[in-house]
């Protein structure tokens, strides 16, 4: 045995740049996903403490008589605003917990890479066209559904106009 030279073992290569999930773009993306949900489960947390607060304000107090109205009076447009702040934070945390997820999942990190994907998939780059030319051919396939249009309004303005005539071809 050679005690000098231990064996070498294989320097494991960084998790970052092997995993595309776990790489710095991902993190990136994924972000947002985490901050809308640490939103989200605030707000849960806001929703539920202002629901268990509005039920102990209608309990009656110990020594109160259950015929009377409660002691706190009630104010309407107060709650109706708390109400409306409470669903406005529900619902800004879940979409913003909902376009993290998108985003992450579509690979999109920047404007930039959401613009490239979308004129992607309009045909408008990458294969060899440009907008105007995109442009052209949208109004091109316009025009023909205007006129299949206008052609069947024709055809059904001639057939209503066959249906007013009498048995002998005579109009009514």
């Amino acid at each position: 045995m050679n005690k000098s030279n231990p064996p070498q073992l294989p320097t494991p290569e960084p998790s970052s740049s092997s995993n595309p999930i776990t790489n710095q773009r991902s993190r990136k993306q994924v972000s947002l996903f985490f901050a809308g949900a640490s939103f989200f489960a605030l707000s849960s947390v806001i929703t539920r403490r202002s629901l268990v607060r509005r039920y102990a304000a209608t309990l009656p107090r110990f020594y109160q008589p259950s015929n009377r109205p409660p002691a706190t009076p009630v104010n309407g447009a107060m709650e109706a605003l708390e109400a409306l702040n409470i669903a406005t934070i529900n619902v800004t945390s879940f979409l913003m917990m909902m376009a993290g997820g998108l985003l992450w999942a579509f690979d999109i990190s920047s404007m930039d890479d959401m613009r490239r994907k979308i004129r992607g998939g309009l045909g408008v780059d990458g294969s060899g066209r440009s907008e105007s030319d995109a442009e052209q051919e949208f109004e091109e396939w316009l025009a023909g559904v205007l006129q299949r249009k206008e052609e069947k309004r024709r055809k059904k303005g001639e057939a209503e106009e066959v249906e007013r005539r009498n048995e002998r071809g005579r109009p009514r």
